[in-house]
């Protein structure tokens, strides 16, 4: 054992000496999980859900006041000309609104646009005014069909407005999950990727030149086993993924906004089984090809792919069935299947217990072929 931590802290620290390593290991990752996380943006967020309006009510009477209420009802921010700051859309309720509908004459309210706002928030309180009209329109006829015709009061509207809705709408995915988007894709996906990437290449290529410049020839003369070379080594690069999920972990909470902490323990052990199937493919890659810049190739041409197809790229719901079933020939597909359990759908460790399984399998078969090819 203490030959495997020997050995797998000494890779470490060699590592981290290089001033470029440091490139691959946190800037570029961290760049890609950026821009692609404002690609993939979905339609909605927090911002959207009750977007501002600014009201500009120049009616005295009792119904402009029941209007705009029902704006506020209907998830509408309502703000007056003295908060406007971040407004969408803005809606004038015309003077003597109230007159003009108890004389059952038509009215129109203004909807404007505010210098600066963003259109598909201004196409949300659009919809939402037009359901705030036809309440409204609604309340009127309720009223008149209870009170015999009577002209409404502003008691009489609001008691309307207080009373329990009879149709109740209940909506949810028709049996499916929803789609991973922005920040909660783009993290899990290049963070896989760059895993998988990092530890395929810098793995395979330390035991290919260690093996060319007969370092492991020379530890093979001291009394330390294959065994010992294989998992050192492999604790060097499980220890060097570490470095890189606790760093994308802490911006993925702090800067991006991504809820990892609720399921932090599954998302780790995800991340760590996943490091340990890359760094034992990344050694089982040096242990076959004897040259560096080979086995880079190798390496690239192995994590590429499979980070496209294991969904790091875009979200697997999106692309045919049989590239679905694909994905799932690849531990980069199982990773991202059990971080998206955790993270994005709010399961636990229980739903992403068999992706967990999984990857220990792939970890166990790559782990021994690496055993069995491993050379000095």
């Amino acid at each position: 054992m203490r030959h495997v931590l020997l050995i797998g802290h000494h890779d470490v620290r060699l590592f981290l000496r290089e001033r470029t390593s440091y490139i691959w290991l946190f800037l570029v990752p961290l760049v890609f999980v950026y821009f692609m996380g404002l690609a993939v943006r979905g339609p909605s967020g927090p911002s959207v859900a009750r977007p501002t309006v600014l009201i500009d009510n120049r009616d005295n009477g009792f119904l402009g006041r029941v209007f705009v209420k029902e704006l506020g009802e209907q998830g509408l921010n309502v703000v007056g000309p003295q908060d406007a700051t971040g407004a969408e859309r803005g809606i004038t309720v015309p003077a003597e609104f109230t007159q003009r509908v108890l004389e059952k004459e038509q009215v129109k309210v203004e909807f404007f646009k505010i210098e600066g706002s963003d259109d598909p928030e201004a196409a949300l309180v659009e919809v939402r005014l037009m359901r705030a009209l036809v309440a409204i329109n609604g309340r009127l006829v309720e009223h008149a069909v209870k009170s015999n015709g009577a002209a409404p009061t502003e008691a009489a509207l609001a008691a309307l407005m207080g009373e329990a809705n009879p149709v109740t709408l209940q909506s949810s995915f028709a049996g499916r999950k929803p789609r991973p988007v922005g920040f909660g894709l783009s993290l899990p996906g290049n963070l896989v990727m760059y895993l998988f990437l990092n530890l395929l290449m810098f793995g395979g290529a330390s035991v290919a030149n260690e093996r060319r410049t007969g370092v492991l020839r020379r530890l093979a003369v001291n009394p330390v086993t294959r065994r010992d070379l294989v998992f050192g080594k492999l604790y060097g690069l499980v220890l060097l993924a570490g470095v890189q999920i606790i760093f994308f972990m802490v911006a993925g909470e702090f800067l991006f906004g991504v809820n990892i902490h609720d399921n932090l323990f599954g998302v780790v052990l995800i991340l760590l089984v996943f490091s340990w199937v890359a760094a034992s493919l990344g050694v089982l890659i040096g242990s076959l090809i004897k040259a560096e810049e080979k086995v880079v190739g190798v390496g690239l041409l192995v994590a590429l792919p499979m980070a496209a197809l294991g969904g790091c790229w875009w979200p697997t719901e999106i692309v045919p069935r049989f590239l679905q079933y694909a994905a799932l020939a690849t531990p980069t597909g199982w990773a991202l299947s059990g971080l998206h359990q955790l993270i994005t759908f709010g399961g636990g460790l229980a739903e992403a217990g068999k992706a967990i399984a999984v990857l220990a399998a792939f970890g166990i078969a790559a782990n021994l072929t690496a055993m069995r090819f491993f050379r000095v």
